[in-house]
């Protein structure tokens, strides 16, 4: 039985991350970035597909430690066992990198005497290569095909080799500390140079503690926020700026069922939501950096905007299947890369125009040709946006015309014809985009809202609901005391309820996406409608949902995408940047700092 999506705890180094267990097991980890094959890939198989189990001696595999926690105001993680003869601490963490990737972990003697073990399985190319293991200078090294790790400890340890994995044997008394560093490079290079492990935790300290004491936000949760903006952190990669959607790939949103994608990617859609989050909290930099990825992903033909890039903007993310990993709790088919990056996404085309517009109000330089590539973007909507397409949930069954998309593509026009309206020496169809902005409204207003109901709806002429229509005051399409907004909210509410939180859209139609199976309820989703709540007046049950969904996080503060409320665990993959995107801007709309 695999562990609960919750046990797992991410270290990184700002390029790729790695998951690690309430059992000191690191049970995914993608070398070098976070796209790249894993050499740990437990997570989706078993023992035999990776893993490096750090513990004491005569525990079995799963058993949990006594407590773990972040360091404050860090990704560096402290976990502790208590045992019969002792106390033991493990400090796990990945360096920012020179060069070369590495994990670093450090075994330290608390009290009394401790007997650990340590076992090593490298399994590169998801879990399916056995690699060779030789002795080199004190270095146990793996080498198979493009990849080779270099395992050492300080001071040495004694290693040796049992059923195909690597094995150590020590015993730690109080004050005594054992570093293990683990580096990948690429197996035709030479090895690169030594880190000192300790040296590389002070730094590792400081370089999270000096960001994180940037965070300007004060307000009641500010440790939530806080963990929250260090994940964001931990998921993009520092080369390019880009943010991943998460580490990992195929972590079912059902038990045992076939709801498993590869989130290891940047999502267009993401960017409004990061972006006001991050200028928000003080990160203008980050914020900065996100959006030259944006303009460097989205240059080009406008009509072949993805809605999904690789975190160095690739655009070839083509979706198969790894039959050799059976996949989490026996949840098939394990999938890497994405079929949806080739769907066409009106909403993408809004959230990037309201990107830029919050960039340009939050008073970030413009870059060259910013302008330019909105112009482009406004010429290829103003011609589809009547189209129908596989909007913001990335449906695999025919194209709907969803209320979502067209409310971004009334986004869009706005915010075009606000900038020229702020700035009349800009080039642009200032008339145009007024009336497909007015246009695209009164459709919206007749074609995707029931009456009867007193709600939008999924889209036009359907019954079905969707979560996504509660972010319609957010972007200003309706006021939130609006009739039509507030009896929207209500509807969701009641009909897309789980449990206190909600789904994305109405189950009873499933599989309407055309995908079978279930899912659970969507945290993201919920956090928006804690925000609609408190728009609409109800802010005493905005904070009451706010305070569940906080409830929600494992034991260091970590969201995946969902959440089961019957089973009481997590799932989808995790950590989750819209989850925890959503918590951070929930907390500014309900809890906003003081003047």
């Amino acid at each position: 039985m695999a562990a609960p999506i919750e046990d797992y705890a991410l270290i990184g180094d700002l390029q790729t991350a790695a998951l690690v267990g309430r059992d000191g097991s690191v049970d995914w980890l993608c070398l070098p970035r976070f796209d790249s094959g894993a050499c740990f890939a437990a997570l989706l198989g078993d023992e035999e597909n990776g893993h490096w189990r750090l513990a004491p001696a005569g525990l079995a595999p799963g058993t949990p430690c006594t407590r773990r926690a972040y360091l404050p105001g860090s990704l560096v993680l402290e976990t502790v066992w208590e045992t019969d003869s002792g106390t033991v601490k493990v400090t796990d963490f990945m360096p920012q990198r020179d060069r070369a990737p590495d994990v670093v972990r450090i075994v330290e003697g608390v009290s009394g005497s401790v007997d650990m073990l340590g076992v090593l399985r490298l399994r590169f190319d998801y879990g399916s290569i056995v690699p060779w293991i030789r002795r080199s200078d004190g270095h146990r090294v793996a080498v198979a095909g493009p990849d080779s790790a270099w395992l050492r400890s300080e001071p040495p340890v004694k290693t040796y080799g049992r059923d195909f994995s690597t094995r150590s044997e020590f015993t730690v008394s109080a004050g005594d500390e054992v570093a293990f560093v683990l580096t990948w490079h690429p197996s035709h290079e030479p090895r690169p140079a030594l880190i000192d492990p300790h040296e590389s935790l002070a730094q590792s300290l400081a370089d999270w503690r000096e960001w994180a004491g940037r965070c300007t936000y004060d307000g009641p949760h500010r440790e939530a926020v806080l963990r929250s903006l260090i994940t964001l952190k931990a998921l993009t990669y520092a080369p390019t700026g880009g943010i991943a959607a998460a580490c990992t790939t195929s972590l079912p949103e059902e038990i045992g069922g076939v709801r498993n994608w590869d989130y290891r990617y940047c999502w267009l859609r993401d960017s409004t939501l990061t972006l006001g989050a991050l200028l928000a909290a003080g990160y203008g930099d980050e914020a900065a950096a996100w959006r030259s990825w944006l303009l460097r992903a989205a240059a080009g033909d406008p009509a072949d905007l993805q809605v999904m890039y690789g975190v160095a903007g690739e655009r070839r993310l083509t979706e198969t299947e790894l039959p050799w990993l059976p996949g989490y709790e026996r949840s098939a088919p394990v999938r890497i890369g994405n079929g949806a990056v080739r769907q066409l996404q009106l909403d993408v085309y809004g959230e990037v125009m309201d990107s830029l517009h919050l960039c340009r109000d939050w008073g970030l330089p413009a870059r060259p040709h910013e302008w330019k590539l909105q112009r482009c973007l406004m010429e290829y909507i103003q011609e589809h946006w009547r189209e129908p397409d596989e909007g913001i949930w990335e449906i695999r069954s025919p194209r709907r015309h969803f209320v979502h998309s067209k409310v971004m593509a009334w986004v869009a026009a706005d915010r075009a014809v606000r900038a020229l309206e702020a700035d009349p020496g800009l080039p642009g169809d200032l008339d145009g985009w007024r009336a497909m902005r007015d246009e695209v409204h009164r459709e919206v207003c007749e074609r995707g809202y029931d009456a009867e109901r007193n709600t939008f709806t999924q889209s036009y002429g359907s019954r079905e609901l969707d979560a996504a229509t509660l972010l319609i005051p957010r972007v200003g399409f309706l006021p939130p005391d609006d009739p039509r907004v507030t009896g929207t909210v209500d509807a969701v509410r009641r009909e897309l309820a789980h449990d206190g939180l909600l789904r994305r859209y109405t189950a009873d139609v499933k599989p309407m996406d055309g995908v079978q199976g279930n899912e659970g309820a969507f945290l993201a989703c919920s956090f928006w409608l804690a925000e609609a709540l408190h728009r609409t007046g109800r802010t005493e049950e905005a904070h009451h949902l706010f305070e569940r969904l906080l409830s929600l996080r494992n034991d260091v503060g970590l969201l995946s995408e969902e959440y089961d409320p019957q089973g009481m665990r997590q799932l989808g993959n995790t950590p989750q940047a819209f989850s925890h995107i959503g918590l951070v801007n929930a907390a500014l709309t309900l809890f906003p700092p003081a003047d």
